[in-house]
């Protein structure tokens, strides 16, 4: 009885303090390299209606489903996008980030989140920090919030190309991913109100002398998962506060000699993360480079993880 009664005052305690998040070696369950992927530099992934579907951000046309089959995987084509202008967006820091602009098409989107909800397609905009709705017929339109002034203002988005990355529609709220310098997290209500909020570190979480980054998010059974690809990090944080709960270490996995790109550290690393109850799945944007077992082959790779044993 006494042992039992101390134990639960530690644990109060520890519970007070708020216990460090487990880090996890992963465990892989399959790899595809997906075919006809070869350039597209898929980025983006969410499931809806049980299907995979992900984008590029180098065609900002198409909405593409990943086909599994077997132990194949392809990319087709599903939804062709009409009816998005040019999206109004912030104007450049300054006159260096003007000009860069200026060698970019208009028309060039940079998707990098997806998100299913509603009956609807959601899209993040990379390039211009938008977010646009795209019906199942594939029509398109934006939405009004201007969050990345908001962001700016607190210090975020300060650099050329620091962008939001990941995109999640959770009921009437959208959650964005802030890639780095700092990362950070955009909360945007119904009513259009913008929170910008830190992600708690995880002790023990390796980023390896690299930016703390964040590339995409996925809501599944109640809890915020995070993509963290500098940290080679799957977290499941839990909501409203997003300590982590426990992260997936999947080191091991990308740079094995079987998965490793020629060139990691400007490709090849962890783009678009869904979760279902089949496991966890990271899509890596490789930038066109090729892989180190096949330097012929320039294919993307959708690496399916399993839950960790806490989950189960």
């Amino acid at each position: 009885m006494i042992k039992r009664f101390l134990f639960s005052v530690v644990f109060l305690h520890l519970s007070s303090l708020g216990m460090a998040a487990e880090i996890i070696p992963a465990k892989k369950l399959n790899h595809y390299w997906v075919d006809a992927s070869a350039g597209l530099s898929i980025s983006g992934l969410t499931f809806c209606d049980g299907k995979l579907f992900t984008i590029s951000d180098k065609k900002s046309k198409e909405i593409y489903e990943i086909v599994v089959a077997g132990r194949h995987a392809k990319l087709v084509p599903y939804l062709t996008i009409s009816g998005l202008g040019t999206p109004q967006k912030d104007k450049p820091t300054n006159f260096w980030h003007f000009l860069l602009e200026l060698t970019r098409p208009a028309a060039a989107m940079d998707f990098e989140g997806i998100s299913c909800a509603d009956n609807n397609f959601y899209l993040l905009s990379e390039r211009y920090n938008r977010i646009a709705e795209i019906n199942m017929q594939g029509e398109g339109r934006w939405l009004e919030n201007m969050w990345s002034s908001t962001a700016k203002a607190q210090g975020y988005l300060k650099g050329y190309n620091l962008s939001g990355v990941g995109l999640q529609k959770i009921g009437d709220d959208f959650w964005i991913a802030i890639e780095r310098d700092p990362r950070g997290l955009v909360k945007i209500g119904p009513k259009e109100s913008v929170q910008i909020f830190k992600l708690p570190p995880v002790a023990g979480l390796n980023f390896r002398g690299q930016t703390e980054n964040l590339a995409a998010l996925y809501y599944y059974d109640g809890a915020l998962f995070t993509l963290e690809p500098n940290g080679y990090a799957v977290c499941r944080r839990e909501l409203p506060s997003l300590k982590a709960q426990w992260c997936l270490d999947y080191w091991d996995q990308e740079n094995s000699s079987e998965l490793r790109y020629e060139v990691s550290r400007t490709g090849g690393r962890g783009d678009g993360l869904a979760v279902s109850e089949q496991g966890i799945f990271i899509v890596f944007d490789n930038d066109n480079i090729s892989r180190i077992h096949d330097p012929q082959d320039r294919r993307g790779l959708l690496l399916q993880l399993a839950f960790p044993e806490v989950e189960q």
